[in-house]
C-alpha cells in the first residue's frame, strides 16, 4: 500500500473502520435484538449523538463525566457533549418529551456512543450500544422482566452459554452506614472490596468487617450465595436489598429454571449510578455482553427521580459470540439483462449485482465481482 493511502487509513487508538461483513452481521443482530424488544412492548426512540453538556451529564449521566468529549457549539457558543452512554438520554426523554405518558414506559435504543479511553476488556473507543429502559415501575417484577428480557433476546441471536451476575451495588454502603461507619471508611472499604482484599477490609471494616468478609466469600453461585445472605443480621438500611434481591432471584427461577445465575454481594464497580439490584450479562464465548439495574431517571439520589431500571448491551463484545447469519447468494447480471429481469431475481432471494458495461466474459466478471453466481441465457449458473 503507497505511504500515503497508508496514512490515510490509519486512525486514533481505540477506533476501527466496520468492514461490509462485520457491518452486515452487526446490522442484523441489532435488528434481531430491537424486533425481541419491541414483541415485549418496548418502543423505539433516538436521541442524537450530541447534545448539551448540562443535559446530557446531568441525573445518571453525571457517572460518565470522565468518560464525554465537548467541544463548542458554534451556533449557540454553548458547550456541547457527545453521549458516551445513551441510558441518560433515555431517562432525559422520558422524564420531558415523555412525561405525560402512563407508566411504567417501556423504551428502548441503538445507537454509537463515543468514550475519551477504552478499558482493558473494551478497548474499543467508539461503538454500539442496544438496550431498553423500564421508566416508573418499583416493583421486584421489573428487575425480573428486564433481566429476562435480555436473556431471551441474546438467545434468540444465537448468543450460547449465557448466564446472569446479580449484585445489589449499595448494599455495602447501607451495611456500613447501619453500623456506624462514616464515609471515608465506606469509601476505604469499598477500595478494598473492589480488590477482593479480605485483609484490608478486616483492618478498616471495624464493626462491619466480619459481616462484609462473610459476604465477599458467600458470592458465587446464586443458591450459595443467597443461603449466607439469608442467615445474616443485616441493619435495617440493608434489609430491603436482600427483599429485593430474594424476590428477583425467585422470579426468574421460576420463569428459567435454567438459567445460571451467580451472585456478587459486594460489587460496585461500574454500577456508580445504580440505586438497586444490577446485572452484569456474561458469555463464556465472549465475556461481558453488557449490564443493567436500577437507577432514578431525572435526578440523582435513591429517593429523587423517577424509578427506572434497564439494561444496555455492548455490540462490539456481543457480536464475537454471535454467529453470521449465512448471507444470500449473489449473482452477476450482465450488462443489458433489463431492470425487471433483476427485479425477479430480487424477488427470488438473490442479491443482484449490476454489470454496467459490456465484458467479454461474464462469468470471470462475476467472480472479480465475488458474486457466486451469474445470470446467463435467463438463467442462473454458479460460477465455476
Amino acid at each position: 500500500m503507497p505511504a500515503d493511502a497508508l496514512s490515510s487509513a490509519l486512525l486514533p487508538a481505540g477506533l476501527h473502520d466496520v468492514l461490509p461483513s462485520e457491518a452486515a452481521h452487526e446490522a442484523a443482530a441489532v435488528e434481531r435484538l430491537l424486533a425481541e424488544f419491541a414483541a415485549q412492548g418496548y418502543r423505539r426512540v433516538d436521541p442524537p449523538l450530541v447534545e448539551f453538556e448540562e443535559n446530557l451529564l446531568s441525573g445518571p449521566g453525571a457517572a460518565m463525566s470522565k468518560q464525554t468529549f465537548r467541544l463548542m457549539d458554534p451556533h449557540s457558543q454553548r458547550m456541547m457533549a457527545v453521549r458516551a452512554d445513551i441510558t441518560p438520554q433515555i431517562a432525559r426523554i422520558a422524564t420531558s418529551r415523555l412525561k405525560n405518558e402512563a407508566r411504567p414506559l417501556r423504551l428502548c435504543y441503538a445507537g454509537q456512543v463515543l468514550r475519551v479511553k477504552g478499558s482493558q476488556l473494551r478497548p474499543e473507543r467508539q461503538f454500539t450500544q442496544v438496550g431498553v429502559e423500564l421508566i416508573g415501575a418499583l416493583e421486584a417484577e421489573a428487575d425480573a422482566e428486564v433481566v429476562l428480557l435480555a436473556v431471551q433476546a441474546l438467545t434468540a441471536i444465537g448468543v450460547p452459554h449465557l448466564s446472569v451476575d446479580l449484585c445489589v451495588p449499595t448494599m455495602v454502603s447501607r451495611i456500613c452506614a447501619g453500623l456506624g461507619l462514616g464515609e471515608d471508611e465506606i469509601r476505604q472499604l469499598r477500595a478494598a472490596l473492589d480488590r477482593k482484599d479480605s485483609a484490608a477490609v478486616a483492618a478498616v471494616g471495624g464493626p462491619a468487617a466480619k459481616l462484609l468478609e462473610t459476604l465477599m466469600s458467600a458470592s458465587g453461585p446464586a443458591d450459595r450465595a443467597m443461603q449466607a445472605l439469608a442467615a445474616l443480621p443485616l441493619p435495617e438500611g440493608a434489609e430491603k436489598d436482600r427483599r429485593r434481591l430474594t424476590d428477583t432471584l425467585a422470579l426468574l427461577r421460576a420463569a428459567m429454571p435454567d438459567l445460571t445465575v451467580t451472585i456478587d454481594l459486594v460489587e460496585h464497580r461500574g454500577f456508580e449510578y445504580q440505586t438497586g439490584l444490577s446485572f452484569t450479562l456474561f458469555s463464556r464465548a465472549a465475556g461481558e455482553l453488557g449490564q443493567g439495574g436500577r437507577y432514578r431517571a431525572g435526578a440523582q439520589g435513591e429517593d429523587r427521580g423517577e424509578p427506572a431500571t434497564g439494561f444496555t448491551l455492548y455490540m462490539d463484545t456481543l457480536l464475537r459470540a454471535v454467529p453470521a447469519a449465512k448471507a444470500p447468494g449473489r449473482v452477476y447480471v450482465p450488462h443489458g439483462s433489463g431492470w425487471e429481469t433483476a427485479r425477479r431475481l430480487r424477488a427470488d432471494g438473490w442479491v443482484t449485482v449490476a454489470g454496467l458495461a459490456p465484458v467479454a466474459d461474464a462469468a470471470a466478471e462475476a467472480k472479480r465481482l465475488q458474486c457466486g453466481h451469474w445470470l446467463a441465457g435467463g438463467d442462473v449458473k454458479p460460477v465455476g
